[in-house]
């Protein structure tokens, strides 16, 4: 079985950092891509091993991102 997730990845100093929020799972890389390869990897070992309360207790159902327009100054 395969499962859409969500991938937030950010620049943080020299590097990237990756967010799977419906799990609240984080992991890092040099390149976005790596970031993004080395989050899916911790995901689904996540899936892997953790018992099914945890996966019920942290996963979430709906992840919306999306951009809001603020006045600075």
């Amino acid at each position: 079985m395969t499962r859409h997730m969500t991938a937030i990845v950010e620049r943080e100093d020299e590097g990237y950092v990756a967010l799977c929020p419906e799990v609240d799972i984080a992991s890092q890389g040099a390149s976005v891509t790596e970031a993004r390869e080395n989050l899916a990897e911790a995901v689904a070992l996540f899936f892997e091993t953790a018992a099914s309360e945890e996966i019920d207790r942290r996963l979430r159902g709906e992840v919306y991102v999306t951009q809001i327009e603020v006045a600075v100054g």
